[in-house]
């Protein structure tokens, strides 16, 4: 009788439960029995864990084997449990030591022959080891420099059980060599991306390095100067943006470029985000860590489950958690399904989405900034002064209404988008400014907010209840009355004044005020109701 345990993680969403993988031999008919809530791809780890152990040059036991994951209680899904079944199974066969497995954290699938292949979701799978006490793990090789980013966890990096077993055995380590002609991808880490999992989401190979330098530039765009503003001012304070304009206005261009002024996520934002890529599928080869705000951009046929996540068995993240720490950009917003986008309301809210499914019940962060950008009408030409159009304003209502109110009271920053005149296009109103001079101000806003958000729960102003601002940081003396006689007369709700003090309060640290005045109320009441009031066109009073 012979028995071996070693310690793997079940992922549940980017969550991580430490499983205790046992393994006991009997004597008896030769079986390998499976138990602990393991799914049809784990229940196939018996043939796979039985060939690689056999092609790895160690004797099978011909005895009754039963491998346990506890606890049994919690679904286990995935081939990232290979490895550490076989490890227990070489355990209780006496072949390495089984006190030198006990607490090892193991994680990897293994081919047929021995190697060992990547598994998505190593980081916060590693994470969750580590919270759970375990100080050394075993992963693929081409995974460690993920599982690497964190701290205070021993890190050993393998490609095939035989080096996993001389490593254990204080044997001689064979050299492994990378599959394929040399100067090609690593045949190994193709199950690392799904295949179309990373359309929409702006994380192409060789833009998402701090030192990137390929990048659009807010130059490009002409004219359009409130609508520049308002992608500052939503930058430097997280506000959530909507964009409503003719075609080729250039809404989509401005949404493109907001990322980039956006400043680089920090070392605990980074990791949120990698984790999160890491689970869907969409991490870029060679780039472990994400440092720069990812951009998605799912199509308006796309479903709400694609949206807020979903999916059969256990539940993945959708774009609301793909665009995590980033932004989240819905062109054409009314063409969406209304379903999918009223569920987008507690997300907004929360900064996190709560799915449940008969599988389990899954938690995904889902902090984002929302751009919505949509036409004014069907056909676009219905703010046009003579462009012809022909929509009838029942069409155009119902149009404009598959954005609901509740939504858009959610929107902080609403701004029409006025056509591009013939002096922009050709360059006679000058170019506009770059990405690098409105990044400096939005990190400069951000320091400014962040100072004195310090030891709060919140680290940016579209983050703080309007009880908060009220009470603890208050405006200058008069400076809401404008804000106030807009909520008597109905034009807005309580939610909507306490988002005007929001983006009061960017526009002042825009300016480097230490506290919002009446222009700065003006400024935001402009931007959230979007009628003219004048404060926007006051040359040197912008944000």
């Amino acid at each position: 009788m012979g028995f071996a345990r070693a310690c793997s993680v079940a992922l549940v969403g980017v969550d991580g439960v430490v499983v205790e993988v046992q393994a006991d031999l009997e004597p008896g008919v030769a079986a390998f029995t499976l138990v602990g809530l393991p799914d049809k791809t784990l229940v196939e780890s018996r043939d796979r864990v039985r060939a690689a152990v056999v092609n790895s040059g160690a004797a099978w036991p011909q005895k009754k084997l039963t491998v346990g994951l506890s606890p049994a209680s919690v679904p286990k899904s995935g081939a990232g449990f290979d490895l550490a079944v076989a490890a227990a199974v070489l355990g209780a066969a006496e072949v390495i030591d089984p006190a030198a497995i006990a607490d090892l954290v193991l994680i990897g699938e293994l081919g047929l022959d021995g190697r060992v292949r990547p598994v998505r979701g190593i980081l916060p799978a590693v994470l969750a080891a580590a919270e759970a006490g375990h100080r050394h793990v075993v992963v693929p090789q081409q995974c460690a420099a993920e599982a690497a980013l964190v701290p205070d966890v021993s890190v050993l990096g393998v490609r095939s059980l035989r080096q996993l077993i001389a490593v254990l055995t204080d044997g001689p380590v064979p050299e492994e060599e990378p599959d394929g002609p040399p100067g090609r991808p690593d045949p190994m880490a193709a199950g690392l991306m799904v295949p179309g999992a990373a359309l929409g989401t702006g994380l192409a190979p060789g833009r998402t390095g701090a030192d990137c330098t390929d990048f659009p530039d807010l130059a490009d765009v002409t004219g359009q100067h409130t609508a520049r503003r308002a992608l500052e001012v939503a930058a430097a304070g997280g506000h959530h943006l909507f964009l409503s304009g003719p075609p080729g206005a250039g809404k989509t261009m401005m949404a493109e470029r907001l990322p980039w002024i956006l400043p680089p996520l920090t070392r605990q934002d980074s990791v949120e985000v990698t984790a999160v890529h890491s689970v869907a599928g969409i991490l870029p080869p060679g780039e472990p860590l994400v440092s720069r705000p990812p951009y998605c951009a799912p199509h308006h046929s796309a479903t709400m489950q694609s949206l807020v996540g979903g999916g059969t068995g256990i539940p993945r993240p959708g774009a609301v958690s793909l665009a995590h720490r980033g932004v989240l950009f819905l062109d054409e917003a009314a063409e969406f399904h209304s379903r999918a986008l009223d569920a987008l309301r507690q997300p907004l809210e929360s900064g996190h989405v709560v799915i449940a499914r008969a599988a389990g019940v899954v938690r995904l962060p889902a902090r984002f900034l929302m751009v919505l950008a949509a036409n004014p009408c069907p056909c676009g030409r219905h703010t046009l002064a003579g462009a012809g159009c022909e929509c009838p304003p029942s069409v155009i209502r119902r149009y404009q209404a598959r954005l609901s109110g509740p939504l858009l009271d959610r929107v902080d920053l609403r701004v029409e988008v006025e056509p591009v005149t013939r002096g922009d296009l050709l360059g006679q109103g000058g170019r506009g400014e770059p990405t690098a001079a409105v990044a400096e101000r939005v990190r400069d806003a951000r320091e400014r907010a962040g100072a004195r958000l310090a030891g709060t729960p919140w680290r940016l102003n579209s983050q703080v209840p309007g009880p908060e601002l009220r009470s603890r940081w208050r405006t200058a003396p008069g400076a809401l009355a404008p804000a106030e006689r807009e909520l008597e007369r109905g034009l807005l709700t309580a939610r909507g004044l306490d988002r005007v003090l929001r983006v009061a309060w960017t526009v002042a640290d825009l300016r480097g005020k230490d506290r919002p005045e009446t222009h700065d109320v003006c400024v935001a009441l402009e931007l959230r109701t979007g009628i003219a009031r004048g404060a926007l066109s006051v040359p040197g009073t912008g944000p």
